[in-house]
C-alpha cells in the first residue's frame, strides 16, 4: 500500500482548483491560470484526476486543444455524464480513494524533475461532490493538502454557495490561496465576496465571463483562445500568479526555518535540551489520518539526487499516537465539524452551578458505559494530571473523614513501583521517586510502592516474571511462569495458585504497613499497563488481588456502593476508552474501582479534556453546610462545551466501531476460538492486539530484544542495555532514529518515542491492518 503525503516540491508549484458548484467555470479558470503561469515557467501541466462524460467533451481535451504546450491528462475517465460515485459503477475494478490518491501523487511526482514548473489539478463538481468511492472530494484529496484556488459562483445564490464551499475547505485544513469568479452586473456576487473574504485575509478577484458559445466550432475555438490569451494577461490574474509563486516559496522557506527558530524560542517538554538542535527538531506542516507531514533539516541534508526532485515533506506514521491521545486519526472531519458546531453554539460558557447538553451527555455516557455500578458523579478538569489530582483529593478526604484523621496526620498512598500519575505537586506525591521527580525540591514522596509481576514475551514465550521479593515470600513460588497465550494470562480461573499467593502477599504488605502505624489513604493504579513510567504490562491478576487485599484491610461499609478498606483509584488516562481494546481497562481485572480518571482518547486526540468519575459515597463526603468542605477545585475552562461535544462524538464513533466489529479481524487472530466459546458472557472477547501475534513472536527472538508485549493498540519493545534498564537508558534511541530516518527512497517513515530502553508504538483505533503490516516489516528490518 502506497502512503502519499503532502505534495510539495521546491520547483514544482502545484495548485488545486475547486469549484463552489458545478457550472461555475473551473475549467475556464484552470485554462487561464495555466496560461498565466506558463508565462513565468513554460513547463506547465494540467491534471483532471476524475472526469465524467464523453471523451470528446473531456476537460483535459479542452486544455490540449485550446492551449499551447500545456501537458493535459485525465487519470480516470467515465463515459456516463453523472456524478463520479454513480459513473464509477461501470468500472471493472473498484476505484478507491487510495488508488486515486496514489495515481495522482505518482503523476505529480513525475513532473518534479528539478526544473521550474507548474501543475493545475482540477476537481470535478463542487467541493463536497462525491468521489468514485462516495467520499467527498474535499476528504479524498485532503492528504495531499495542495494549495487551493476556489472558483466562486457568479450566479443567483452564488454568494452562499461560495462562502459555504470556502468554509468546507477551511475547516478541513486546506489553505485557500484565492477566490476567483466571473464578474456579473445583475447579482454582483464578486463585489460582495471581495469584501467578505478580505476580512478573512483571502484574496478575491473577478474577470469578465467568456464569450457566448458560437455554433460554429472553429469560430468558437478561436474566440476562446483569444479570451484565454487576454484573460491570462489581466492585472488581477497576473497579480494572483505572482502571489501564488511567492506563497509557494515562502511556505518552503518558513518550513525550513522552523527548526532553527524553534531552537531559539521553544522550551520543549520531557527532554534534555543539550540533546536538541535545529537538526533534530521536526517541523510538522500538517497531519492527517495516521501520519504527520514532516520536514527535518537532518533528513534534508541527507537527500540524494535522483531522476525526480525530493519532496520537501515526508509522511511519518504517528507512532506514539501523539502521546497516546490519537484515536480517530488526525484531521478527522467529523470531529472538526463537531468542534466547530459546539464553538459556534456555545464558545465557552460558565460551568459552576450550570450545565450544558454536551457535558451532561458525556457524563451520562461514561457512567452508563463503564460497567461499574459504583460510579455516579463526573467531575471535569482539563488534563490527566489535574484529573488525577482531583481523584487524590476525593480519596484522601473520604479516608480522613471515615477514619477520623486530622490535618496533622501523615496519610500515605499505596501504589506500584514505576508509577507515574502526572505533573502536579499532588500527583507527583503519588508516583514512585524516579528521574521525573528526583530533583524536584517539593517532592515529598508520601507513598508506598509495591513491585509487581510483569507480563512479557521473551524468545517467543509468554511469561509472567515476578520480582525477587515476591519469590522470597513464598516457598515454591516460581519467579517466572509460562503461558500458552496472552489470553491465558487474563484467564484468572485457571490461575488459582497464583491468586492465592498474590492475595497472601498483598495482604501481608498492607497489614505490615498498618502495624507500623502507617495511615493508608488510597490505592492508585494504572490498570494493566503502566505508561509513562516505562511501558510495563502488569500481571492483571496481581492488580486484582491487590485491590481485594486493600478492600479487606480496614473499616467496611454496609453500602454496596461504598468503598471498603481504602478508596481505589484507577488511572485510566492512558489505558482507558479502547486503548487496550475495551471501553474500560478495569474490566480486564473484573474490578470496580471507586474513582476512575479518563483523558487522552476521550476526545479522539483533538482537544484536552479529563473526567474524574466517582461513587456516590465519595461525593457525599464533601457535602455539608460549610462551603469550605466542598471540593474547591476548578479551571477556567472546566467542562468546555467544545471538548465535551467532541468527546461525545469520539466515544460514539468508537462504540459504533465496536458494535460493527471493526476490530474483529484483530481479535480473531489472537484468540483461540475454542477458548472463546468457554468464556463467560461478560468476557466475550479475550486479550487481543492490533499488532499481529506472529510479529510479536518474531521480534522477541531478536538478539538485541529483551522482551516485547502488545495489547489493544499498544506495542512495547524493551531492548537490552548492558548498563541496565531505566528511564535514563539510551538503548532505544538508535532504533527510534533509524525508524524516522528511513532507508533511501522510502515513501514514509515512522515517528516514535522512547522511554529509556523501551520503544513503544501505538495505532489509532482507525488504523488499517495493511498499514500495521508495513510498519511491522519496517520495525523488524530496523531491529537487525
Amino acid at each position: 500500500m502506497r502512503q502519499v503525503g503532502s505534495a510539495l516540491w521546491p520547483k514544482l508549484r502545484a495548485l488545486q482548483v475547486y469549484g463552489a458548484n458545478t457550472g461555475v467555470g473551473k475549467t475556464i479558470f484552470s485554462s487561464i491560470l495555466c496560461r498565466a503561469l506558463q508565462k513565468r515557467f513554460p513547463k506547465t501541466h494540467y491534471i483532471k484526476p476524475i472526469s465524467t462524460g464523453p471523451q470528446d467533451e473531456a476537460d483535459d481535451g479542452h486544455l490540449s486543444t485550446l492551449s499551447q504546450n500545456i501537458r493535459a491528462k485525465c487519470l480516470y475517465q467515465f463515459a456516463e455524464p453523472v456524478s463520479p460515485h454513480i459513473a464509477a459503477r461501470s468500472s471493472p475494478e473498484p476505484v478507491t480513494d487510495d488508488s486515486v490518491l496514489a495515481a495522482l501523487y505518482a503523476e505529480l511526482s513525475s513532473y518534479a524533475t528539478g526544473e521550474d514548473g507548474n501543475v493545475i489539478v482540477e476537481t470535478a463538481g463542487g467541493v463536497l461532490s462525491p468521489s468514485p468511492s462516495g467520499s467527498s472530494q474535499a476528504d479524498l484529496y485532503r492528504p495531499l493538502r495542495l494549495p487551493v484556488f476556489l472558483v466562486g459562483d457568479h450566479q443567483l445564490g452564488g454568494i452562499g454557495t461560495t462562502i459555504s464551499a470556502w468554509e468546507s475547505l477551511h475547516i478541513r485544513g486546506y489553505d485557500v490561496q484565492s477566490v476567483g469568479l466571473f464578474s456579473e452586473s445583475i447579482y454582483d456576487n464578486h463585489s460582495y465576496l471581495k469584501d467578505y473574504f478580505a476580512e478573512r485575509d483571502v484574496h478575491t478577484f473577478s474577470i469578465p465571463p467568456p464569450p457566448k458559445r458560437n455554433p460554429d466550432a472553429v469560430q468558437d475555438a478561436q474566440a476562446m483562445r483569444q479570451y484565454y490569451e487576454q484573460s491570462s494577461s489581466l492585472p488581477n490574474v497576473t497579480s494572483f500568479t505572482e502571489r501564488f509563486i511567492e506563497g509557494h516559496d515562502k511556505r518552503i522557506s518558513d518550513l525550513k526555518a522552523m527548526p532553527a527558530e524553534a531552537d531559539k524560542a521553544i522550551w520543549h517538554p520531557f527532554m534534555q535540551h543539550r540533546e536538541r538542535s535545529k537538526d533534530t527538531i521536526v517541523a510538522m506542516d500538517s497531519a492527517y489520518g495516521d501520519y504527520f507531514q514532516t520536514y527535518s533539516t537532518q533528513r534534508d541534508q541527507q537527500q540524494t539526487a535522483g531522476s525526480t526532485e525530493p519532496a520537501v515533506l515526508k509522511p511519518a506514521f504517528d507512532g506514539s499516537a501523539s502521546w497516546w491521545t490519537q484515536g480517530l486519526g488526525h484531521g478527522n472531519p467529523q470531529l472538526a465539524l463537531t468542534a466547530a458546531h459546539a464553538a459556534g453554539r456555545y464558545g465557552h460558557v460558565m460551568f459552576a452551578g450550570a450545565v450544558h447538553g454536551p457535558a451532561l451527555t458525556l457524563a451520562q455516557t461514561l457512567i452508563n458505559q463503564m460497567g461499574n455500578p459504583k460510579l455516579s458523579k463526573v467531575f471535569y478538569t482539563d488534563n490527566g494530571s489535574t484529573g488525577m489530582e482531583v481523584a487524590v483529593k476525593m480519596a484522601l478526604r473520604a479516608s480522613a473523614v471515615r477514619n477520623g484523621w486530622s490535618a496533622d496526620d501523615e496519610v500515605i498512598i499505596l501504589g506500584l513501583k514505576n508509577s507515574y500519575h502526572g505533573d502536579t505537586i499532588g500527583t507527583m506525591d503519588c508516583s514512585e521517586p524516579s528521574i521525573y521527580n528526583k530533583k524536584v525540591e517539593w517532592y515529598s514522596g508520601r507513598g508506598h510502592w509495591l513491585d509487581f509481576p510483569q507480563v512479557k514475551m521473551r524468545k517467543g514465550q509468554w511469561i509472567v516474571e515476578a520480582p525477587e521479593e515476591l519469590e522470597h515470600e513464598h516457598e515454591g513460588f516460581s519467579q517466572t511462569r509460562q503461558f500458552d497465550s496472552l489470553d491465558n494470562v487474563f484467564d484468572f480461573e485457571k490461575r488459582p495458585q497464583d491468586a492465592a499467593f498474590y492475595r497472601e502477599y498483598c495482604s501481608g504488605v498492607v497489614e505490615g504497613l498498618k502495624k507500623q502505624g502507617k495511615k493508608l489513604g488510597a490505592l492508585i493504579m494504572e490498570p494493566v499497563i503502566l505508561g509513562a513510567g516505562g511501558m510495563m504490562l502488569a500481571d492483571p491478576l496481581f492488580q486484582r488481588c491487590l485491590v481485594e487485599a486493600v478492600r479487606t484491610s480496614g473499616l467496611e461499609s454496609k453500602n454496596t456502593q461504598d468503598w471498603n478498606g481504602m478508596p481505589v483509584i484507577f488511572d485510566e488516562v492512558f489505558t482507558g476508552l479502547y486503548r487496550l481494546g475495551r471501553f474500560s481497562a478495569a474490566s480486564f481485572l473484573d474490578v470496580h474501582p471507586d474513582i476512575v480518571v479518563n483523558a487522552k482518547l476521550l476526545t479522539g486526540g483533538l482537544l484536552p479534556l479529563c473526567t474524574t468519575t466517582a461513587s456516590e459515597p465519595i461525593f457525599e463526603t464533601f457535602l455539608s453546610d460549610d462551603k469550605s468542605d466542598a471540593l474547591l477545585h476548578g479551571h477556567s475552562y472546566t467542562a468546555h462545551a467544545v471538548g465535551c461535544a467532541v468527546a461525545n462524538q469520539s466515544l460514539d464513533t468508537m462504540m459504533r466501531m465496536e458494535r460493527k466489529g471493526d476490530w474483529k479481524a484483530f481479535e480473531e487472530s489472537w484468540t483461540d476460538p475454542g477458548h472463546l466459546s468457554q468464556l463467560p458472557a461478560e468476557r466475550k472477547v479475550g486479550a487481543w492486539s492490533m499488532w499481529s501475534n506472529a510479529f510479536i513472536k518474531a521480534i522477541s527472538q531478536r538478539s538485541n530484544v529483551d522482551y516485547v508485549f502488545a495489547l489493544g493498540s499498544v506495542l512495547a519493545i524493551s531492548l537490552k542495555d548492558p548498563a541496565g534498564a531505566s528511564y535514563a537508558s539510551t538503548a532505544a534511541t538508535g532504533l527510534r532514529d533509524k525508524l524516522f530516518t528511513g532507508a533511501a527512497g522510502e515513501q514514509w517513515v515512522i515517528h516514535s518515542r522512547v522511554l529509556g530502553n523501551v520503544l513503544y508504538l501505538m495505532a489509532a483505533m482507525t488504523t488499517r491492518k495493511e498499514t500495521l503490516e508495513i510498519i511491522e516489516e519496517k520495525v523488524f528490518t530496523a531491529l537487525e
